[in-house]
């Protein structure tokens, strides 16, 4: 490869934030571990990829004029769409309320990813927000990143469902890799508990890696925020949550990607059917 090619490969460090199930936070914690990467220097992007149901407009209180269905139906590009949110945090808005968004067509998918493509070189880090549960959209928009982080909550569902979620991604797509994050624990006995539990099982089952990542515990100032539309991490700075998610961003900047970025990572679209 030239050094003129080495030039127009991608710069920024993908990331997948995804969960099986519903409710146990996930948009909440993209907004503030982006907050908080920008606030650490980074410069960050957020793809809201619940295409159907994006609301991670609504939780930071921005009011897009144009959100991804707009992109879809090819009257705007992706640089067109770009809203600014809190700390030089760029979103990149999806719709809401639209069911044909929710099932992608490959073509839709390809013209998706080239122009994702072409806006990696302008940042450091991208969070993909899915959306929960294994449609085909969610594993297609996890097999894309340089990493996947699940997250999960104690409940037994959601570790059930975080399980399931791997194991599909595993088997379909060959994922070997993930980092886990649990959110809302009591403390951190309980986080680990909730890690060792899933590890056990994957260990056991599975032919997979799990990095536990670390834990938020459970804090009544996220609530706060999500009432207020604003990221605890702003609101509230000294807050446990706000804490744990400036000890994770930190983190996640100290350590290398889970699979390493290459001609064909990320975003893999021309090897994902």
């Amino acid at each position: 490869m030239s050094s003129n090619d080495k030039a127009h490969q991608p710069q920024a460090r993908v990331i997948a934030i995804t969960s099986g199930k519903g409710g146990v936070g996930k948009t909440n914690i993209v907004a503030n571990m982006g907050y908080t990467l920008c606030k650490a220097g980074k410069r960050v992007l957020i793809f809201d990829a619940d295409l159907g149901l994006g609301n991670l407009d609504v939780l930071l209180g921005l009011t897009p004029q144009y959100n991804l269905s707009h992109v879809i139906e090819g009257q705007k590009k992706l640089s067109d769409i770009i809203v600014s949110g809190p700390g030089q945090l760029k979103i990149l808005p999806a719709s809401s309320g639209i069911q044909e968004l929710t099932k992608l067509t490959h073509p839709q998918k390809i013209k998706l990813f080239n122009e994702l493509h072409v806006l990696l070189s302008d940042y450091d880090i991208v969070l993909i927000d899915t959306a929960a549960g294994i449609s085909s959209n969610v594993l297609y928009f996890n097999a894309s990143a340089n990493e996947i982080m699940v997250v999960v909550t104690p409940e037994p569902t959601s570790i059930t469902d975080a399980y399931a979620l791997m194991k599909i991604l595993s088997v379909k797509y060959q994922e070997k890799h993930f980092r886990l994050l649990v959110n809302q624990a009591k403390n951190e006995r309980e986080a680990d508990e909730v890690s060792r539990q899933l590890c056990l099982v994957a260990n056991r089952f599975l032919d997979v890696s799990i990095d536990y990542f670390g834990s938020i515990l459970a804090d009544s100032k996220v609530k706060s925020g999500v009432r207020k539309q604003k990221v605890v991490s702003q609101i509230a700075p000294m807050s446990q949550a706000s804490r744990d998610f400036f000890q994770l961003s930190h983190k996640l900047i100290r350590t290398q990607p889970m699979v390493q970025r290459s001609e064909n990572r990320p975003l893999i679209w021309q090897d994902i059917v």
